[in-house]
């Protein structure tokens, strides 16, 4: 047998998240389903970095699996996609040493967020951004999302429903960019909670929009509190866009 770690883009929109569910639409059912297509009917199974919830899409998520086949690497990307829908695609392949995992061996995570700042919509963009039409101060949320870098306790952070008990992570960078009529939210961490990154956006527009001061933040993350942070941001407007292992 030989281990296979791959990359994926998909556009959740009309996906209940990555993992598997009883009578949903996933990921993770598509991807399994088109290598055992490829597989002649044998059962095939995949283990990826994590689980991104529904409408939220991806541009790398990473997973790996065992075959017994001896495909040339570069070679699985066209085998798989021509058994995937449109809207997911595998853009590489590699082959890796058998104790590779997934998630276990993921070292860093980045993911952003897209927010549409316009006062009209873009019906276009309306399943890729999440578009907020109120006046936002960029200065102060700038100056806020610089708190949430370093090793914290994020429990105000993270939703409820999760097993996790450990809520430290560390954040190593958290900025914000402007482009064009998009506010872009970027986070890299060597992990995040629950919809972590969608609670963390929906409080820095809170800042934006004076809500909360920028100086708050501190005191959101020392209350451990999911009460004392802001909404949660929808889950179209996120994506994960890199996972980083060890060479």
């Amino acid at each position: 047998m030989h281990r296979v770690k791959a990359i994926v883009s998909y556009d959740g929109t009309d996906f209940s998240g990555w993992q598997k569910q009883p009578g949903k639409r996933t990921v993770q059912d598509e991807v399994e389903k088109a290598l055992t297509k490829v597989h002649k009917g044998g059962p095939s199974s995949v283990t990826a970095s994590g689980r991104t919830d529904s409408s939220v899409h991806a541009l790398a998520q990473v997973f790996h699996f065992d075959t017994g086949l001896t495909i040339p690497e570069e070679k699985w990307p066209k085998a798989l996609n021509s058994h995937l829908p449109e809207d997911v695609q595998i853009t590489a392949a590699a082959y890796v040493d058998e104790d590779f995992h997934a998630r276990f061996d993921a070292v860093e995570k980045e993911y952003r967020y897209r927010v549409l700042h316009a006062k009209q919509k873009d019906i276009f963009r309306r399943r890729h951004t999440f578009f907020y039409p109120y006046p936002l101060q960029i200065e102060e949320m700038k100056k806020a999302v610089r708190f949430i870098v370093g090793t914290h306790d994020f429990s105000s952070f993270c939703a409820a429903g999760t097993d996790v008990k450990d809520m430290v992570r560390t954040v190593y960078k958290a900025e914000i960019l402007e482009i064009e009529d998009e506010i872009h939210f970027i986070f890299r961490g060597d992990g995040f909670l629950y919809n972590m990154v969608r609670i963390m956006v929906g409080t820095l527009l809170e800042v934006g929009k004076g809500v909360k001061s920028a100086e708050a933040i501190p005191e959101i993350i020392g209350a451990r509190k999911r009460a004392a942070a802001g909404k949660t941001a929808p889950g179209h407007g996120l994506y994960l866009w890199e996972v980083v292992y060890n060479e």
